[in-house]
């Protein structure tokens, strides 16, 4: 199914001069036309010309770079999420991110196209406005609590003065003990989603 998928996407390529070329329409395009394919729901896939290297991550990412300075007091991308995302970089839990991120993803633009329905057939545009402004802020909540999820594993919080109880023996290897984070990560992500 995936080797079909890959059959109907639009192949870009991109010079040495930096230059874009769709060779399906035979023409030169900007990222700016790259940003309007995405919109539209086109699938497109980027080659170096020279080396042939998949090179698709980084002009999206250039893409939503471009996006985001040209945006100014509209940005989509909040100081906050920026930096915590740049902390993944290297840290050990980096290969749950791009799941999640997935996930939450998805979840908000399926939620945000039945409440943009709803909303345009009972109010007026300001008040899907503002509505779509809350359930913004719920999923930037529930993004920021599962974030906090990711950070929370270790060793519990003494309280000042020793701990309450004694410390539970280690689970005989960090082999067990990483898939019992795991686990208790995987049934808070489930709570979380049920919310």
């Amino acid at each position: 199914m995936a080797e079909n998928g890959k059959a109907h996407q639009t192949v870009i390529k991109k010079y040495a001069n930096r230059r874009l070329y769709h060779t399906g329409t035979s023409t030169y395009v900007t990222l700016e036309d790259l940003a309007t394919m995405v919109q539209n729901g086109e699938d497109f896939v980027v080659y170096d010309a020279r080396s042939g290297d998949d090179i698709t991550r980084s002009v999206l990412t250039q893409i939503i770079f471009e996006q985001e300075n040209k945006a100014g007091d509209d940005n989509l991308l909040p100081v906050a999420f920026l930096r915590q995302l740049i902390r993944f970089y290297g840290d050990s839990m980096r290969t749950m991110v791009p799941s999640f991120l997935e996930f939450s993803m998805a979840n908000f633009a399926r939620d945000q196209d039945g409440l943009r329905e709803k909303l345009a057939q009972s109010f007026g545009p300001s008040a899907f406005q503002h509505a779509l402004e809350e359930q913004v802020r719920a999923n930037m909540n529930f993004f920021g609590d599962a974030m906090k999820m990711f950070t929370n594993f270790g060793p519990p919080a003494q309280p000042p003065g020793g701990p309450a109880s004694p410390p539970i023996p280690a689970a005989g290897s960090d082999l067990d003990d990483l898939k019992r984070q795991m686990a208790e990560m995987q049934q808070r992500l489930e709570a979380l989603a049920k919310k």
